[in-house]
């Protein structure tokens, strides 16, 4: 009997948390995350021959690419039917993005790193004109990174893909996954901060209005913490905010979140969000 009530008072108790909103967005339901093929990220693809969710983790790395030393997949994006793998090495070497276009065909563009820029690439972001690609960093900054799209306005896979520009951010961030546009001049971001010393949470939603679409010159954004993504698990300890995906169709928002200790095999969820 006392068993059944404390499985009941779990029950309240994680419905609670499943309910509570992160600013205006409202979580309206979940799905298991797999840590090896679905722990990075996601990015909804739409063609004229279907609309899917892709994810990315250890285990969709491909074998060719992590054994030319690229071995850790970020946050991916699409957009106009293109798809955008993010990938980054461990010596300092050039970004990779793997692009696979509408038509199913795969290139791969590198990006030389600039003498000031964190060798770290945690997300891909296709602009909603489809001709920019916002990337991201890791640690503290208060920059995001603006590339022409590879595949559309840069097309040569053996040119460098250059640094164009940034999202000049209002206040600084720290550890962003995933960034995703909802409209041309307005991003989501996911935040894995473990500190919560900048906007007072941890693993905080973040909203990020610019003052221009992205393009060739340098924008500004100002930063909005929403609050907390949702932490919810058998287990406690640290959780870890992964990859973000605004789907435009019917303004689904989705947030990848790995559960701590030995529950990241079970109870890791991609949580879906409607705004309220």
């Amino acid at each position: 009997m006392r068993a059944l009530a404390l499985a009941a008072a779990l029950v309240v108790l994680l419905a609670g948390v499943a309910s509570a909103s992160t600013g205006p967005w409202q979580p309206v339901g979940s799905d298991v995350a797999r840590p090896l093929d679905e722990s990075q990220g996601l990015a909804v693809v739409e063609r004229p021959g279907g609309t899917f969710v892709r994810y990315t983790g250890i285990a969709t790395v491909p074998p060719d690419v992590a054994a030319r030393g690229w071995n850790h997949v970020g946050d991916p994006g699409a957009g106009h039917g293109y798809y955008v793998e993010p990938y980054q090495r461990d010596d300092r070497g050039a970004k990779l993005f793997r692009v696979e276009a509408p038509d199913g065909s795969w290139a791969e563009y590198t990006h030389a790193l600039e003498p000031w820029e964190a060798s770290n690439n945690s997300f891909a972001a296709v602009s909603p004109d489809g001709r920019w690609m916002l990337a991201g960093e890791w640690g503290t900054t208060d920059r995001l990174l603006v590339h022409p799209m590879p595949g559309v306005a840069h097309t040569d896979p053996a040119a460098n893909l250059p640094y164009a520009s940034a999202v000049r951010l209002d206040r600084p961030v720290r550890d962003i996954q995933g960034c995703d546009f909802v409209t041309a001049t307005q991003l989501l971001c996911s935040s894995d901060d473990p500190d919560g010393s900048l906007f007072g949470t941890t693993k905080p939603l973040l909203q990020v209005d610019l003052a221009a679409p992205v393009g060739g010159s340098d924008v500004a954004g100002a930063v909005t913490a929403l609050g907390q993504l949702p932490l919810e698990s058998a287990c406690g300890g640290e959780f870890e905010a992964e990859g973000i995906d605004y789907d435009e169709r019917d303004g689904t928002l989705r947030v990848v979140v790995l559960s701590p200790s030995v529950c990241v095999a079970f109870d890791s969820k991609t949580w879906r969000f409607r705004r309220s």
